[in-house]
């Protein structure tokens, strides 16, 4: 009976052993496809920050030409209203 509680002890032993080396070697990898996905998103939020620079400046660009162009039309239509008004005082 001590003989097989002693085989039994053994087993155990090897066994914990056995789950410990192989849960290490679980953490090894995961840590690296951990390290290995982090890059890939640092990479990519990299590339998304330089597209969203480039997508602000091209709206800036066209939000001055939006601008420029409103001014314009104001002033055609403030124009046209003082004609328009001082046409109307000079005709009574």
């Amino acid at each position: 009976m001590d003989w097989f509680n002693a085989v039994d002890t053994t087993y155990k032993a090897d066994l914990r052993d056995l789950i410990e080396v192989q849960a290490q070697r679980f953490d090894a990898r995961l840590e690296q496809r951990l390290a290995e996905t982090r890059a890939d998103l640092r990479s990519e939020i990299g590339q998304v920050r330089a597209e969203v620079g480039q997508v602000r400046a091209e709206m800036g660009v066209g939000f001055a030409q939006l601008r420029a162009e409103l001014i314009k039309w104001m002033f055609l239509f403030w124009l046209g209203t003082v004609a328009a008004t001082l046409a109307g005082i000079f005709t009574r």
